[in-house]
C-alpha cells in the first residue's frame, strides 16, 4: 500500500470531523429514547413490550454510536501524531479505499481479516 498524500489526509479529516459531529448530534438526540420505560403508566401489556423493545434498541444503536465516536477521536489523535493511516497491528499503511469506507479503521483489511477469523474460532 502507498502513504497517503496531503490532500487525502486533508480529505479525511474533513470526514472524520463530518462523522464526529453527526455521531455527537445522534447521541444527543437519542438520549430521551434510551431512558427506562415507566412500568406504572397505564398502557398495555403489549405496548409496554414494545417500549421495553425500542429501548433496548436505542441502547444498543448509542453504544455502537459511542464506540465508533471513540475510533474517530482515536484517529483524529493518530492524525495529530503523525500515526494516522498506520495498521496498529502490522503498521503498514492502511491504504486509501478502506480509510474513505471507514476513516477511523484502526486496522489494514489483512489484519482486520485475521482478527475476525481468529474471533469466529
Amino acid at each position: 500500500m502507498e502513504e497517503l498524500t496531503e490532500q487525502q489526509l486533508q480529505e479525511l479529516h474533513a470526514d472524520l470531523l463530518a462523522l464526529q459531529k453527526e455521531l455527537q448530534r445522534l447521541l444527543v438526540d437519542s438520549r430521551d429514547s434510551s431512558k427506562a420505560v415507566a412500568l406504572d403508566q397505564p398502557i398495555g401489556r403489549l405496548s409496554r413490550m414494545d417500549a421495553l423493545q425500542q429501548q433496548a434498541m436505542a441502547k444498543a444503536n448509542r453504544a455502537a454510536h459511542q464506540q465508533r465516536l471513540r475510533g474517530i477521536e482515536a484517529a483524529l489523535q493518530g492524525m495529530k501524531l503523525q500515526r494516522y493511516g498506520e495498521c496498529r497491528n502490522c503498521e503498514e499503511p492502511i491504504g486509501y479505499p478502506r480509510l474513505k469506507a471507514r476513516p477511523e479503521s484502526p486496522f489494514c483489511l489483512i489484519c482486520q481479516g485475521q482478527m475476525e477469523k481468529s474471533d469466529n474460532v
